[in-house]
């Protein structure tokens, strides 16, 4: 017997066989070949909200250097895309036009990007190429501020993200961050959600709860309230069937933590040899933060570096995206491949796409990962509606918490192969159980069905 075809080698296979039938057609043969490439490349992550909800300062912690503008500047009103390159290069592409090449001017430790001549209307995106470990795995891009005094600088990040039916985002994932949750957020995400392929919005874009150092009016402990209304919001219904995840993360302390420098560190030593009635009229939550962490032992640049990371959400965000995006990249990537190639045989002649859309159609109904996210997506929303008891376990089961076998099984990460063995054991026999039970309905039965496939799944490799 044949071992089984993966998800992302039949998806290659399918836009192969496209290429090929578009041969005659080199606009179409070339956006294709695109799309191929894109299967190599790392997962494309942008970052969007509101104007002045951090994107750019949440950009430059997640990459670990300042290198996302982050003042009012006309670079935050262009769709920017940063990747990881040998080394630093600044290119502009026009709508219409060849790339302009862009001076990189880092100055005290920023990069700072200049358009010279160029309107902002004229360009179309720019591409920052940076070596940074971070952006291996993952090319961010960066979008301007929804619901800003500049229609059209909105726009720009609504074209990028939802550009119409027939063209689907460049992006294979989302960082959505929101001040609050307004009618506004909702109605962004609703418009990301994925009606093509899979069905599935919320496995693609996790909500951040960004500044979050400003609630509570900026004490030392805002993080600690900020976490319980990223909790709240996570079992928010408007939001369950939207993203995976809701974080909290006081990015401008992130990105410090990331950049702090030894002069930097000296002069809040200093401070925190002062008087402490100073610093209560400040009310500044990163000094106030360093302040006391120095009195509380934080001996030098990197110790504190260390401690303001830690206590600025980062590393949660960090660990959820690389459990639910880096760990599922293949997935999402073949997700963004199928939703181009139905958007291209939609326009076509059905008669001349009709052995393509079959396939298409095989790869959705026969790769199990698809059925995981239909399934994951209906129970987040409601649309499938299991007892309270099973819930948790079929969303963990299902990856919702990260790919990984052990992750699934509610293992720690070096578990026993033998423990896997047992635990995905009598997780098979518990659901294959909960499938036959006459109590549930065929749709909830069925979706017990999915879930027994998955245990299956994790048992295969460790026969």
């Amino acid at each position: 017997m044949n071992p089984p075809v993966s998800l992302l080698t039949a998806v290659r296979t399918v836009l192969l066989q496209a290429r090929a039938m578009y041969r005659d057609h080199p606009p179409t043969e070339q956006w294709l070949t695109h799309h191929l490439d894109r299967l190599h490349e790392p997962l494309r992550v942008a970052v969007a909200g509101k104007v002045k909800a951090g994107k750019s300062t949440l950009l430059n912690a997640l990459v670990g250097e300042r290198i996302a503008p982050t003042d009012a500047g006309e670079c935050t009103r262009v769709v920017t895309w940063y990747r990881d390159g040998r080394h630093p290069r600044i290119v502009l592409y026009p709508h219409a036009g060849p790339p302009i090449p862009l001076p990189v001017d880092r100055r005290n430790g920023a990069l700072r990007i200049d358009l010279g001549h160029v309107p902002v209307d004229a360009v179309h995106h720019l591409m920052v190429d940076w070596p940074a470990q971070s952006l291996r795995t993952a090319t961010l891009v960066d979008t301007p501020g929804i619901e800003s005094l500049s229609t059209e600088s909105g726009r720009r990040t609504w074209d990028f993200l939802d550009p119409d039916e027939d063209t689907p985002t460049e992006a294979d994932a989302v960082i959505y961050l929101m001040r609050h949750l307004h009618a506004t957020d909702g109605s962004f995400l609703e418009s990301f959600r994925d009606q093509g392929v899979a069905r599935a919005a919320s496995v693609n874009t996790i909500a951040v709860v960004s500044r979050a150092d400003e609630v509570a009016g900026g004490r030392v402990d805002a993080m600690f309230s900020a976490r319980a209304i990223a909790a709240r919001y996570r079992d928010e219904p408007a939001l369950r069937g939207l993203c995976q995840n809701v974080v909290a993360v006081a990015g401008l302390l992130a990105q410090t933590g990331r950049t702090l420098k030894h002069a930097e560190f000296a002069t809040l030593r200093d401070l925190a040899a002062g008087p402490r009635e100073l610093l209560d009229r400040l009310g500044l939550y990163g000094v106030r933060l360093s302040v006391a962490l120095i009195r509380q032992g934080a001996g030098d640049a990197a110790a504190l570096a260390t401690e303001l990371v830690a206590r600025s959400g980062l590393l949660e965000l960090q660990e959820v995206l690389q459990t639910q995006f880096t760990e599922r990249r293949d997935l999402l990537k073949a997700r963004s491949a199928l939703a181009a190639l139905e958007s291209l045989l939609r326009r076509d002649v059905p008669e001349r796409t009709a052995p393509l859309s079959r396939e298409v159609e095989r790869i959705l109904a026969g790769a199990h990962e698809f059925s995981e996210l239909r399934l994951l997506s209906a129970l987040r929303s409601g649309a499938v509606r299991l007892p309270d008891a099973m819930v948790e376990e079929a969303e963990r089961l299902l990856g919702d918490r990260g790919a990984a076998p052990a992750t699934r099984l509610g293992l720690p990460g070096g578990a026993d192969p033998g423990l896997l063995r047992h635990t995905g054991v009598r997780a098979l026999q518990r659901w294959q159980g909960h499938a036959e039970n006459p109590m549930l309905g065929r749709a909830e039965a069925d979706a017990c069905r999915v879930v027994v496939r998955t245990c299956e799944g994790l048992l295969a490799a460790y026969r």
